[in-house]
């Protein structure tokens, strides 16, 4: 798999994950919490819980098995980048 795809995954599934976890939270959220913030409540907590989630499940990952690594973050690899002299 290229490190670009690799990269995408590692991106994008972890969102994906955390928009889970935003859905479930805002199903359970107290209303004074949800009237608090009106109209904007479900992208609110989604943004709070990505930014949240995202560097949890890179630090977790250390910790995991390799497949269970690629269950939440889709490669147990991390993609390596080319330097890109200065010009």
């Amino acid at each position: 798999m290229s490190d670009k795809i690799v990269a995408w995954l590692r991106t994008v599934l972890p969102g994906v994950w955390a928009a889970l976890v935003a859905y479930l939270a805002t199903l359970g959220l107290p209303t004074w919490v949800t009237d608090l913030l009106g109209d904007a409540s479900e992208q609110v907590v989604g943004v709070v819980i990505l930014a949240v989630v995202y560097p949890f499940l890179t630090w977790l990952e250390d910790y995991l098995p390799n497949w269970l690594s690629r269950l939440f973050t889709g490669s147990a690899k991390t993609p390596t980048y080319d330097k890109i002299p200065a010009a």
